[in-house]
């Protein structure tokens, strides 16, 4: 059985809007990558020197990552070697399957949620990377769930940061806990959790800020922001969901590393993979950081925030080779 057709069969329970949902998101990067490849196999016909000098820069140009790509080119060397092959159209279907071992981690990549009692989910990263919509999304998909879900107003600093989350509250009918602008974030996340408790909430999203206005050290105030939520919580905040926009590339992973090292980040949201060619961002993320990728955005509406998934991240890449292989198939019957 080809790899592409055990791929659509293993997808092949999973929602139908869901994989719809993927494969939309992921059409530019479809476009930008694995169209390219495609287009690379069927010019150059055998595998040579420059065949892989050309398949390197495809890589490359969709930011999957430089110490990545040299060794995925030394692996499927490898495997030419070892499987002796000559066609170039032969190699696909491996860096197909490459590319899903490269995205599969060992960790697990479902929400943690606290079992008895308040789920506390704190959101960081830098200003502009759709935190906010992230946390008014992921309030819609709980709430969908018939959970009761409150939002905190944590980032006091930037302009609008507060009103923007209250327009979230309003849309999908969820209370948030604020102060005025510029006040203390922990201050607002004591009340965030009283609020909470009080409520009888299954789940509290805190938004905080990007960037300070004053001199004081962003770590400081995220870890004043914990020791707030874990004197009244203490096993909180269950997650520390940095939120990346998938569109700046290497520019995100440059930021988990800073961010994620130091704010004891838990799991990685990545914005806007429905608004560039560089999808492969997802795979260097993967290789270089031990942070599992736990949602991904894939679009403007509501539902359009999803669980990540390997499978269906690849299955929405190579959609185009899996329809052809379909339609080869009904052509030979």
């Amino acid at each position: 059985m080809s790899f592409f057709k055990k791929l659509k069969d293993s997808i092949a329970s999973k929602t139908e809007s869901v994989t719809k949902q993927f494969k939309d998101g992921l059409e530019k990067s479809r476009k930008g990558f694995v169209e390219k490849v495609t287009e690379l196999v069927t010019r150059r016909k055998k595998i040579d020197e420059e065949f892989f000098e050309e398949l390197e820069e495809i890589l490359i140009g969709a930011d999957v990552g430089v110490n990545t790509v040299m060794n995925l080119i030394d692996d499927l060397r490898a495997e030419v070697k070892k499987r002796k092959i000559e066609e170039a159209s032969e190699l696909q279907p491996i860096l197909s399957e490459k590319l899903i071992g490269l995205l599969r981690g060992d960790e697990d990549n479902e929400l943690r949620l606290n079992p008895d009692g308040i789920t506390v989910i704190l959101f960081v990263g830098v200003n502009g990377v759709g935190k906010t919509t992230t946390i008014g999304k992921l309030a819609h998909h709980f709430k969908q769930q018939g959970k009761k879900v409150i939002m905190a107003a944590g980032d006091t600093f930037r302009a609008g940061a507060i009103e923007q989350l209250e327009v979230w509250g309003q849309r999908v009918g969820v209370e948030v806990i604020k102060q005025q602008a510029g006040s203390d974030p922990a201050a607002v996340m004591f009340d965030a959790v009283q609020a909470a408790k009080q409520r009888g909430a299954d789940i509290l999203l805190c938004d905080t800020a990007g960037r300070l206005q004053n001199k004081t050290n962003l770590m400081e105030e995220l870890n004043k922001i914990f020791r707030v939520i874990q004197r009244e919580i203490p096993d909180a905040p269950h997650e520390v969901l940095m939120v990346l926009d998938a569109t700046t590339g290497q520019n995100a992973l440059s930021q988990a590393k800073l961010f994620g090292e130091k704010s004891g980040v838990t799991g990685l949201v990545l914005t806007k993979l429905d608004g560039t060619a560089k999808g492969g961002i997802v795979i260097a993320i993967r290789q270089e950081l031990s942070l599992p990728v736990k949602l991904v955005g894939l679009g403007e509406k509501m539902e359009d925030l999803q669980k990540f998934d390997s499978e269906q991240f690849v299955h929405g890449l190579f959609a185009g080779l899996i329809r052809e292989e379909d339609e080869a198939e009904e052509e030979r019957e």
